[in-house]
Formats: C-alpha cells, structure tokens, sequence
C-alpha cells in the first residue's frame, strides 16, 4: 500500500465543514420560514432522473444539455442523469402524482444539483439550490409575489448588494416572429459569430443573446430587441407586473437582453445580481414556463418558478457582518474523578430531559480541570457545571460563568433544574455579573 496515498475530493465537488455551517443553517432557516409564510409547501425530488427529461425541458442547444450534464447509462440500458436544476424535476413529479388537476400548487425544493463545468469562485460541479415554483396561476401578481417573496429575503438575511433585472419573452408565438428577425440580423454578421453562436443560428438563436463571450458582445448589443416585437397581451402582463413591483416599492431594470439560459421560459423572467461576488453575478433566477407542462406529457398550466444559489447566497451572507459562528452551548459540565465521570453522563442527560431548551456538552476524554476548562472556554458556552467526587460525596455541583467576574458557587443536584435557567437568564442581562 501507498504510504502517501490521500483520496482527494473530486474536483469542483467541495466540502462544507463545520465552521463553515452556520451560514448554510441560517438561510435555510430563514427561508423554511419566509417560504410559509407565503404559502409554499416542500416537497423533495430525486437527484437522478431520465436524461429525456432535460433534453426536453431544457433543450437540446443550450451549454446544460450540450457541455455540463453528468449522464450515464445505468445497468438497465436507461440513459440517466444527475439534475442540473430543479424546476423539470418538481414539474415531472406533479405530472406523475396527479398533482395538476385543478391545480394551485406552490412548491418549494433545495438540495444539490450537478454540471460538468470549470470550477471557479461561485461556480462549482456539485451546486446547490433553492428552488420555488407556482403552477396554476396565470396572473401577474404571482410573477410579482415570487419577486417580493426575494426581495424580502435579501432584507430579512441583511443583503443590500443586490439589484433585480426584469424583462419579457413574450409568448411562443412572438418570438417565432421575433426569432425570424434575430436569423437575419445574424446571418448578416455571421462572420462576427463563434463555433457556439453558429452552431445555435439554426436550433434556437435566441440563446445567442445570453453568449458570454467578449468578442461576440457588440454583434449581439446591435441585434433587434425582443420587447419591441411582443403580443398584446404578453405587452400588458409585463406592464401590470412593472406597476406591481413600483407600486411595492421594489426597484428593477428593464434588461432586454435578459433571456435566461434555458428554452422553457416564456413571458416574464427576472434576475437579481450583485457586485459583490465578481464574475458570478446572478444569485437568483427564474421566470415563466407556461408552455412546459404540456411539453412534458402534463395538461397546458401556466407556472412560473425561480432558482437560487445557495453557496453564492451564502457568501453575500459572510459579508454583511452579521456573526455565523455555529451557536455555542449554554453549559460546558465538567467532571474529575473515577465516580464523577462515571455519573457526568447520567446527570446530563437527565437535565436534558428536564431543560430541553438548554444546550449543554460534556467534556469527553478526561484530563485536568485545567485541560477541561480551556475547552469550555473555548465552546463558548456562558456557564460550567463542575463535578467532582468530593462534590459528590455532598450531593452538589458547582456552577461557574465562563463570560463574566463571577464567583464559583455550589448548587444541590436535584435543584440544578431551576438554578441553571436562572443562572442563564441573569447572565443573559446587560451589565449583570451574577
């Protein structure tokens, strides 16, 4: 055996350690409770489905289908695929569980998703997302409330840095009419178009539009606009989504060349970005797919959803300041001594059953109360409970607080219950020492 052999994570698929966690626990947190308070139900989806699937919802010319997709052939001869988004997930589950019929659903899944991509900052092989959709509902209020829904979280978690890009693509309809314009505006600049712009020219141009690359920029800055070829009616749900959003006081660009990557969207899509995280600006994203239930085998539903990325969210987090350290224990118990550490464990979990609000650990593998208390104070915890065969043989355990000039004191075993919370709730006071 290789004495120096150390199995590496696999590239791009990164590791979420302990001093890292808080962060992830708080936006979980917050947004389990944001999400029903505005009436989304969870509901979980499996990371592997039938790579047809993606090919259908995403389609086939964009970089997720063509470049990034982690697919397999399993030992049945069926092509699979690790997801690389949630959205054609969560619609193929409500269509298999006969969730559409008269359906109002609003959903919400999170979890990690998968594409082959290089790894940067903000950009990894093994993401994760939150994702929040609403089937059912035609209006544009719903395409309003998922944006305040968002806009309220970045205030709730304290994120400022952000700004929201709003546009529409119209209706199937509009944008093959627009999509004949956009063919012979790059036809005429197709010596200006890269390998992936030429390749999209005939299956679906309209991705040309999200190109990142630099030098194909001032060929697509000068293509026709898609707002200035939608539908009536497509016209009148974006302007009644635009009132909407001013008249709640949530600001927004107009961005008419915000396509968004994937072909299943239509009518609304929406973007919020931030300066803050460098070329991975887009922290949120979603929009419309009205015309993806149907081509997934479901009856026509409109439906509108979005995305967010946890680990870009996460990092916009750790720069507002706000403390993510992982919470420390009320109470560190300490115990010296043959008989003390035989009925430390005992005792505590004892006073876990009687104090469930009350986080305390135990010092595990011995050593001196010099060693011991090092450790609690490096916990954090806000008091110790020493104990030791001489406490003991008197039926008592000391009480220490570890934050504040406090004397030690002793307390009777069966009336620690009530002196801890006591203690706690004084340490909790400004400017009280105990």
């Amino acid at each position: 055996m290789d004495k120096n052999f150390i199995v590496q994570a696999v590239r791009g698929m990164n590791d979420v350690l302990p001093a890292q966690i808080a962060g992830w626990q708080q936006l979980e947190r917050v947004t389990r409770e944001l999400f029903a308070a505005y009436g989304f139900e969870e509901m979980r989806v499996p990371l592997v489905e039938h790579t047809a699937l993606f090919k259908r919802a995403i389609g086939e010319y964009t970089d997720i289908v063509e470049k990034e997709m982690y697919t397999f052939t399993d030992s049945g001869g069926d092509s699979l695929t690790l997801r690389p988004e949630g959205t054609a997930g969560v619609v193929r589950a409500a269509i298999t569980n006969g969730l559409l019929r008269g359906a109002r659903l609003k959903l919400w899944t999170s979890g990690p998703m998968f594409r082959h991509e290089r790894p940067q900052k903000g950009r990894y092989r093994q993401f994760h997302q939150i994702d929040v959709e609403a089937i059912g509902f035609a209006g544009p209020d719903i395409d309003a409330e998922l944006i305040a829904l968002t806009a309220r979280l970045w205030r709730t978690l304290g994120i400022t840095r952000v700004k929201l890009k709003i546009n529409s693509l119209g209706t199937i309809e509009s944008r093959r009419v627009y999509r004949e314009k956009l063919v012979t505006y790059f036809r005429q600049h197709e010596a200006a178009l890269d390998a992936d712009s030429l390749r999209r020219l005939e299956g679906n141009p309209l991705r040309i539009l999200d190109s990142k690359n630099p030098d194909m920029q001032a060929v697509v800055s000068g293509a026709p606009l898609l707002t200035d070829h939608l539908d009536a009616e497509s016209r009148e749900h974006f302007d009644s989504l635009c009132a909407m959003l001013t008249g709640m006081g949530i600001e927004y660009v107009i961005d008419p060349r915000l396509v968004r990557g994937l072909d299943y969207y239509s009518r609304t899509v929406f973007e919020w970005v931030t300066d803050a995280l460098g070329a991975q600006d887009a922290i949120c994203s979603g929009g419309r797919y009205d015309g993806l239930i149907p081509q997934l085998g479901g009856d026509p539903t409109p439906a509108i959803g979005f995305a967010m990325g946890v680990e870009r969210v996460v990092e916009l987090l750790s720069q507002t300041g706000a403390p993510l350290a992982p919470a420390a224990p009320d109470v560190y118990v300490m115990a010296s001594g043959e008989r003390a550490q035989r009925t430390a464990l005992a005792l505590v979990e004892r006073l876990r059953d009687d104090l469930p609000q009350v986080t305390l650990h135990v010092n595990l593998g011995s050593g001196n109360f010099k060693a011991q208390f090092r450790r609690a104070d490096k916990s954090g915890a806000a008091l110790a409970l020493i104990l030791g065969d001489a406490e003991l043989e008197r039926g008592v355990a000391a009480l220490k607080p570890l934050r504040h000039e406090a004397g030690q004191t002793e307390c009777p075993l069966e009336e620690l219950a009530v002196r801890i919370p006591a203690i706690l709730a004084d340490l909790a006071e400004p400017n009280n020492a105990v």
